[in-house]
């Protein structure tokens, strides 16, 4: 078993590369490989999820490392060393689902890499992140060490207050299906030079796609759900987005603008018209010479500013001015406590109801089970509704979601059988002794964004 100052010297070593590539950034790295050891194996197989769902070969992280000696591990982590490094490694094809992406029938495919892919794609990861942590951007908050969703939401929240401005709200149609590889080698390249690491991305770039039964070989894009997709995403829209809006944008401007991003998710504001529709027109042409598409009418221009001071609005009304929707919510000018405008965030409608429609079909599917067990599932799912959504502001929506679910709880428990419907007297009885997890705020993101 690994020792106490594995882990350290893992840390140590990324610690070595984060520094050569602060104090050489524009050097490529021609030696990473040698890195791949045992132990940064093991380091990767614990940095793993290991309740995830199985990929083609259907083996899961208990059978990759079940016994009691860790011997069963070793061996398959040296196994997978020297596969690596020789090169007859073969990336296995990635399952593919589909998950639903908002209100419509329209979905998201998610891949599923094995266990061997997840573990090798995290210990090159591993060796990625000293490395591009040193050049990201700060508008770039997506997968990231020490960022999160909620520092995008409070840049935002920060970047709009007062004056507000002018909006670009941006969709990329389909990015990771859409990702030029030949364009994300050569990016790559600039940075990344070990023969033994390119052949591996180029591996899972080129792995199949198993799905319905089939097998296809996709000639562009990147499955998500793998371990490494979400930083070769961040790669590729460094270059492509951040480096050249803060080099190359800003500069050309008349006003004040910035930029915020989350993986492929991102938005643009500007205090003067003019610079946002001159941007809006030359972003398709920037992002086609790299093979991307903007989505034509999920991409917009919204006026974003605080209406006048007249005529006067009680507390808490909103205003007619525009909004946008950014990272599940959607953002607009109300009314604070005191009768100033300020920035308020609210659940996106799409987003609240896509989960109301996943809370109905697990009840649906799971009304047989005993009412502790759903209990405990209903509290989870709620629970984690609200460690992402409960921001400040966004309680009354919280109280709403709440409510649903209770209703949609009463409505099937009474379909378990063929009596008259569960009245609200007995399910208030039953809510006293299974209490559902109250609607808070448990996040101000009107509080500036912890730097990185």
């Amino acid at each position: 078993m690994a020792g106490a100052s594995e882990p350290e010297s893992v840390s140590t070593r990324q610690q070595r590369i984060a520094e050569l590539a602060r104090q050489s950034p524009h050097m490529g790295f021609t030696s990473l490989a040698h890195h791949l050891d045992r132990e940064w194996l093991w380091r990767a197989f614990q940095r793993t999820r290991k309740d995830g769902a199985a990929g083609v070969d259907g083996q899961t992280a208990a059978d990759f490392a079940n016994d009691d000696t860790l011997d069963k591990l070793w061996s398959n982590l040296e196994s997978l060393r020297e596969r690596a490094l020789s090169g007859t490694y073969r990336a296995p094809p990635v399952r593919r689902v589909h998950i639903p992406k908002g209100t419509g029938s329209e979905t998201r495919p998610i891949g599923i890499p094995t266990l061997e892919d997840k573990v090798l794609q995290r210990a090159v990861v591993m060796l990625l992140e000293p490395i591009y942590e040193q050049d990201f951007r700060n508008c770039s908050y997506g997968f990231r060490p020490g960022r999160s969703a909620h520092q995008a939401l409070a840049a935002v929240w920060q970047q709009t207050m007062g004056t507000g401005g002018w909006i670009v709200e941006v969709d990329i149609r389909k990015f990771f299906d859409t990702l030029d590889r030949a364009h994300l080698r050569a990016l790559l390249k600039r940075r990344v030079r070990d023969g033994v690491i390119l052949r591996l991305i180029g591996k899972w770039l080129n792995a199949g796609i198993l799905e319905e039964g089939s097998v296809t070989f996709p000639e562009a894009g990147t499955p998500q759900g793998g371990v490494i997709s979400p930083l070769l995403a961040n790669i590729y829209l460094h270059y492509v987005l951040d480096v050249w809006f803060e080099e190359e944008v800003q500069p050309r401007l008349k006003g004040r603008a910035f930029l915020i991003r989350y993986a492929d998710d991102f938005l643009m504001g500007f205090a003067c018209e003019e610079d946002a529709r001159r941007v809006l027109d030359v972003l398709p042409k920037r992002f086609g010479k790299y093979g991307l598409t903007i989505h034509p009418t999920k991409t917009r221009l919204v006026p974003f500013r605080p209406p006048s001071r007249s005529p006067r609005v009680r507390p808490g009304e909103s205003s007619p001015s525009g909004t946008f929707d950014f990272l599940g919510f959607t953002h607009f000018w109300g009314r604070s406590r005191t009768g100033t405008w300020v920035v308020k965030r609210q659940t996106a409608a799409s987003r609240f109801v896509r989960a109301i429609k996943t809370i109905t079909q697990w009840l649906r599917w799971n009304r047989h089970l005993p009412i502790a067990d759903q209990h405990q599932t209903l509290g989870r799912k709620l629970r984690g509704h609200f460690a992402y959504y409960g921001i400040t502001g966004n309680s009354q929506a919280l109280r709403r979601f709440r409510d649903a679910v209770t209703g949609l709880w009463r409505k099937w428990l009474s379909r378990r059988q063929t009596a008259d419907q569960l009245s609200w007297t007995a399910l208030q009885r039953l809510l006293e002794r299974y209490p559902l997890p109250p609607a808070r705020a448990l996040h101000s993101v009107c509080r500036p964004a912890a730097s990185p």
